[in-house]
């Protein structure tokens, strides 16, 4: 109990005295998630709206295999990346391993087939009587689409929450392709591996309590969007 309470302390202390490092660590993972959200949504959004409101040849298996990957280890997505874009690979020339933006493309990939499945999914639950509605009150081509994403914001944006929550927690992809580069790639969840395995527990928890801040603030605006929107 005393190392538990002592680490605890420590932990507080580390935080309350904006440990420059700390800081950084925090900086670098908001980054490489903001990021990483940024291009998953530009494919992802798209691709399960298409997947959902959409009929067409191998439409199941496009869900079957995004579904699937759901629960793919993130070490095999991080292997994966890294051969693609490690100097050997086919994206070597563009020197992305080890960086920000390579951390940041392994966690998109990591991220999209939560935002796929559950988009679609949402797109699927839509009420037909909704669509058959706006049509006949004249909505057509993008016009009914963007109605039906307002219908479905809500869902939507559970579904953005939920691939945030995987990349941000994820390891394995930050480890291989990140490298944990002390003050450049180095993200929360790598840097309380880490710590915890160099026997600094007071740092482990205080990395850990900024992650769990950062998740419980984004989950909190969503949760905020959605009152006001329901007014």
């Amino acid at each position: 109990m005393d190392f538990l309470r002592e680490g605890m302390l420590e932990a507080v202390r580390i935080i309350l005295s904006m440990d420059e490092e700390l800081l950084n660590v925090a900086a670098v993972t908001v980054k490489s998630s903001f990021l990483a959200m940024c291009m998953a949504s530009a494919v992802g959004l798209p691709v399960g709206i298409a997947l959902g409101a959409l009929r067409f040849p191998g439409r199941r298996a496009l869900r079957l295999l995004f579904d699937s990957l759901l629960s793919v280890p993130t070490v095999v997505v991080g292997l994966v990346v890294y051969g693609f874009i490690s100097n050997q690979g086919p994206f070597g020339r563009f020197e992305l391993l080890f960086t920000l933006w390579g951390m940041a493309i392994g966690q998109a990939v990591l991220g999209l087939p939560v935002l796929v499945s559950l988009v679609a999914s949402a797109v699927e639950s839509v009420d037909p009587l909704v669509v058959m509605t706006l049509r006949t009150l004249g909505f057509r081509g993008l016009r009914l689409l963007w109605a039906l994403v307002l219908e479905m914001r809500h869902a939507l944006m559970m579904a953005l929450l939920a691939a945030y929550g995987r990349v941000v927690s994820e390891v394995g992809v930050s480890m291989m392709i990140g490298g944990n580069i002390r003050w450049h790639t180095r993200t929360l969840t790598t840097a309380i591996a880490f710590e915890a395995s160099r026997g600094d527990f007071g740092m482990a928890v205080a990395l850990g309590l900024v992650l769990l801040i950062i998740s419980s603030l984004v989950s909190a605006c969503v949760s905020l969007m959605r009152w006001r929107a329901k007014g």
